[in-house]
């Protein structure tokens, strides 16, 4: 079965095409379509086997972006499948669920109202994701269409971990509590690594490390999720790119209170101008404040060079990671195994060696030969021996929504 995979942003299509079947998968194309709105958009189109292919013209709206990628996918030179009837369903990447969807399912009407009510609690990812679901029924009226939560996954965190100690009417008026993200790479590396290691992820103590720009731990116990470190929204938990991650509401209030923000100011200083970008202050050529970068490559750099407030900003990032490690621990009761994705926790072995550095008295043995393995690779980063196992594996978010979908247009 041919799939289309659409990640949407609010100006950008994130995509993949693959054949799907019971026992294997095979990726076909993937690209990106960026500057959806702008005089002039690109789409970067990549098929396997054959020559990289770009487009550079404007891009108004979703549905425009989503019909070049089908022209792209059946072009004779570029193209990866000979008609549009070959491909028989769409997965989509949607950011929250709430309370609504505990796992991936088709999308209908009622589907598509309940993303849509959602967008006062996730008004940067929801629209977009649903503009997506929308743009493909104009395009291909009739296809089949799966929606794959972030939040799905977490949706088995008890109550004392899931709910904040506010007066209980806000849960039960506005369903204000935890429902964490990154779900669907958690799940994906967790069941991944417990094959690497001969785990059975059905009684085991995992925790994961998702790290990029965004970046969120989870502990999962006995393969469901026990707790995770963002929140409400994106912005708890971990320090970010530009987000805060945790902090006392009162300070932030007490700066919105002098500095005379309103409250989408205040939310925006802490979603996007905060984390490592608001504390290093250093862009890609260290000096340039008229555009920071919240870019981990950048702050390696500014580090590397001496820079006192990149120091503390990374060493910040990294040791926020290292305390929701020993955090989850503890709360299940011990850990077998350890994994970094995302873009720096694949990336960036400085990253993973401070988390894990000094951990001997949890039984992690950090082996910094093993810490230099093969980028794009899956391998362990613990010495031979170690009680406790940790390791990087690379997500594939994009498969488990292929995967879901399959599972979910092959029953109906």
């Amino acid at each position: 079965m041919v799939i289309l995979v659409l990640n949407c942003g609010s100006s950008s299509i994130k995509y993949q095409v693959l054949d799907v079947q019971e026992q294997s998968q095979t990726l076909l194309a993937k690209g990106l379509v960026e500057r959806i709105g702008l005089a002039e958009g690109d789409l970067t189109h990549k098929p396997q086997g054959k020559d990289k292919f770009e487009l550079h013209c404007p891009i108004p709206d979703h549905t425009t972006g989503i019909r070049l990628v089908l022209d792209a996918l059946t072009h004779p030179e570029h193209g990866v499948i000979k008609s549009l009837d070959e491909l028989k369903a769409a997965g989509h990447r949607v950011a929250h669920g709430g309370e609504f969807f505990t796992d991936s399912c088709l999308v209908d009407d009622e589907v598509k109202a309940k993303i849509e009510s959602l967008y006062s609690i996730a008004p940067l990812h929801n629209p977009a994701n649903l503009e997506g679901i929308l743009s493909m029924e104009k395009v291909l009226p009739g296809i089949k269409q799966v929606a794959v939560f972030d939040t799905s996954f977490h949706h088995t965190i008890p109550a004392i971990n899931h709910l904040y100690a506010i007066p209980y009417e806000y849960y039960e008026k506005y369903r204000v509590r935890k429902y964490g993200f990154h779900g669907t790479s958690h799940k994906y590396v967790a069941r991944v690594g417990a094959e690497m290691f001969g785990l059975d992820f059905e009684n085991s103590k995992i925790v994961t490390c998702h790290i990029g720009n965004g970046a969120s731990v989870t502990a999962i116990k006995n393969g469901k999720s026990f707790d995770t470190s963002m929140g409400f929204s994106p912005l708890d938990g971990l320090v970010m790119g530009t987000r805060a991650g945790s902090m006392d509401v009162s300070a932030a209030t007490y700066i919105a209170e002098k500095e005379g923000m309103s409250y989408k100011e205040l939310d925006n200083m802490l979603n996007k101008k905060s984390g490592v970008q608001g504390l290093s202050g250093v862009s890609s050529d260290f000096r340039d404040l008229s555009n920071i970068s919240s870019d981990m490559r950048d702050i390696d750099a500014a580090y590397d060079e001496g820079n006192e407030r990149a120091i503390i900003a990374r060493d910040m990032y990294c040791n926020r990671i290292k305390k929701f490690v020993g955090e989850y621990a503890a709360e299940m009761g011990g850990v077998d195994l350890v994994i970094f994705t995302g873009g720096v926790g694949e990336n960036s072995p400085e990253v993973r060696e401070y988390v894990l550095s000094n951990m001997e008295f949890m039984g992690i043995e950090f082996d910094a030969v093993r810490n230099r393995g093969k980028r794009g690779t899956d391998y362990e980063i613990t010495a031979e021996g170690s009680k406790v196992k940790a390791a990087v594996i690379c997500t594939d978010e994009e498969l488990v929504i292929a995967k879901d979908t399959f599972r979910l247009v092959g029953a109906n």
